[in-house]
């Protein structure tokens, strides 16, 4: 009877512990399964970091500031020159009556010129503008002002209604846009409007 019962202590002892070392086993094999995918998951999210925000870094980095200081309404800004019309006149800041008495005028609402975007120059049709109808396509436009010399090159010429305002809309390049009075040489009050579009082709 004795040996009975030491038998089946015996064999609940070694069940215990074939059970408790199979669970230890288990336990080690989860455990360093573990360890092996936290650190790899860690340099994972590490790497990519930079990458997702690297790109914004250069959105951000700003654009050359051709003018730290911006004209006030009557200074004269610059010089326009056309090679082809042997002309050369000052551009002043605004488009008020005075400033185009004395030359060409800035549209305050446009970029300065030499800078991205629509830059829009008025001038009288009897004066400063008077032979911009002879102008064609390829003619050079020369700006010089505080920021540099700036070349255009006319890419279109065309007649619209004062009321237009595809004249002054904003461009994602450099361009000049001149405009006058229509017909030329005319006296009297006319509706439309001769309009000079050139792209800038070089910067100095």
């Amino acid at each position: 009877m004795n040996n009975v019962k030491r038998s089946r202590s015996n064999f609940i002892l070694v069940t215990a512990l074939s059970i408790g070392f199979m669970g230890l086993g288990i336990g080690s094999i989860f455990w360093a399964m573990f360890r092996m995918w936290v650190p790899s998951n860690s340099y994972a999210v590490a790497s990519v970091a930079p990458v997702e925000t690297a790109p914004s870094l250069v959105l951000l980095a700003p654009d050359k500031i051709l003018y730290p200081v911006y004209p006030a309404e009557g200074d004269n800004i610059g010089i326009l020159t056309i090679p082809t019309l042997k002309l050369k006149w000052p551009i002043y800041q605004g488009t008020d009556v005075k400033e185009l008495e004395k030359g060409v005028g800035h549209f305050i609402q446009s970029v300065l010129p030499g800078e991205k975007d629509n830059c829009v120059l008025s001038g009288h049709r009897e004066t400063v503008f008077r032979q911009i109808g002879r102008l064609k396509i390829g003619d050079q436009l020369i700006v010089q002002t505080s920021a540099g010399t700036f070349t255009y090159e006319v890419n279109d010429t065309r007649i619209v209604h004062e009321d237009d305002k595809t004249v002054i809309v904003p461009t994602d390049h450099a361009v000049l846009t001149m405009t006058t009075c229509y017909p030329f040489n005319t006296p009297g009050y006319f509706p439309d409007r001769y309009i000079v579009s050139a792209a800038l082709v070089k910067s100095e």
